[in-house]
C-alpha cells in the first residue's frame, strides 16, 4: 500500500520549461532539456517529476517516416478503401498493432503493440513538418518505459538528483468526446496506484481503487503543453511527495481478460 504523504495543505507547481528547441534524430534530448531549464533559471530537485511529450522523445529516436517511401501492402489497401485513409499511413497504421479494434470512414482504432488502444497506432502528422517536400509522419517510441528511465538515469548521472519521467500522448476516449493527456511512459514514480485495503473518512475500506497516477499527472501537464502550436513539450511538476517506485506505464494497460468492451 503507498502512502503519498502529503501535508495537510498540499499543492502541486506545474512550471512550463520554455525554448525547447526543433528535435532532430539522435539529440541529446536530456542534454536539451536540462540547458533549457538552466536558461529559465528553472533548477531540478530531487522528488521532482519531468513531463514529457511523446512527439520530441520519438524524433530524438527517429521515428519519423517519409510516407514516399512506405509500400502499402494489399490488406492495408483494403482497410484504407474501408477507412478512407492514405494506404500508406494505413500499412504504418498495421504494421504498429496487433490488431483493429474498431474502423469505419475515417476511424481506425487499434489495440497498439505497446497494449493501449488508440486511433491509428498513434501516429501522428501534427507537429512533424516535411522533409525536402516530402510528407513525414512519426511513431511512436518502440519502449516508452525505457526511453522514461534513459532521461531520468543521464539527469541524475549529471545532477545528481532523482526525478520521475512521464512520457505523455493525448488520446481520445470512448465514451467521451475530447483528447485528454495520458502516460504511455513512465519512470521513478508509481504509475498505478493501489488504494485498496485504505479506509474511506466513513471507515469503509476500499475495494476497487487502483488511481492511475501517471495519467493523472500526464493529464495536467496537458494543460500547459497544449495541442496546437504552444511549443511547450516539458513540463516541471514539483510538489507531490511520491513513494519510491519502479513503476512502468506498461502497469496501467488492462489485460486483454480483463477487458468487458472488446
Amino acid at each position: 500500500m503507498s502512502d503519498f504523504g502529503l501535508s495537510p495543505h498540499p499543492s502541486l507547481l506545474l512550471t512550463a520549461v520554455p525554448n525547447i528547441p526543433d528535435i532532430q534524430p539522435n539529440d541529446d534530448l536530456a542534454g536539451l532539456i536540462l540547458a533549457a531549464l538552466g536558461a529559465a533559471d528553472l533548477t531540478v530537485q530531487t522528488g521532482d517529476i519531468l513531463a514529457i511529450a511523446q512527439k520530441i522523445i520519438s524524433k530524438a529516436e527517429g521515428r519519423l517516416v517519409n510516407l514516399t517511401d512506405v509500400v502499402p501492402s494489399e490488406r492495408a489497401e483494403e482497410v484504407a478503401a474501408q477507412v478512407d485513409k492514405d494506404p500508406r499511413l494505413v500499412e504504418l497504421i498495421l504494421a504498429e498493432s496487433d490488431e483493429i479494434s474498431r474502423m469505419r470512414p475515417g476511424v481506425l482504432v487499434v489495440r497498439h503493440k505497446l497494449g493501449f488502444t488508440s486511433a491509428n497506432a498513434g501516429i501522428d502528422r501534427s507537429n512533424v513538418g516535411a522533409a525536402d517536400g516530402e510528407e513525414r509522419v512519426l511513431l511512436l517510441p518502440v519502449d516508452p518505459d525505457a526511453s522514461a528511465q534513459r532521461i531520468r538515469q543521464a539527469i541524475c548521472d549529471r545532477l545528481g538528483v532523482d526525478v520521475g519521467v512521464i512520457i505523455t500522448d493525448s488520446h481520445g476516449r470512448p465514451f467521451r468526446l475530447g483528447t485528454v493527456g495520458v502516460a504511455i511512459g513512465a519512470a521513478g514514480l508509481p504509475a498505478l496506484w493501489d488504494r485498496r485495503g485504505e479506509k474511506d473518512r466513513y471507515g469503509y475500506e476500499l475495494q476497487h481503487t487502483d488511481v492511475g497516477v501517471a495519467d493523472e499527472i500526464a493529464a495536467a501537464a496537458g494543460l500547459l503543453m497544449g495541442q496546437a502550436g504552444e511549443g511547450l513539450p516539458v513540463i516541471l511538476l514539483r510538489g507531490l511527495k511520491l513513494p519510491p517506485s519502479e513503476g512502468k506505464a506498461a502497469d496501467l494497460v488492462r489485460p486483454k481478460e480483463l477487458d468487458l468492451y472488446r
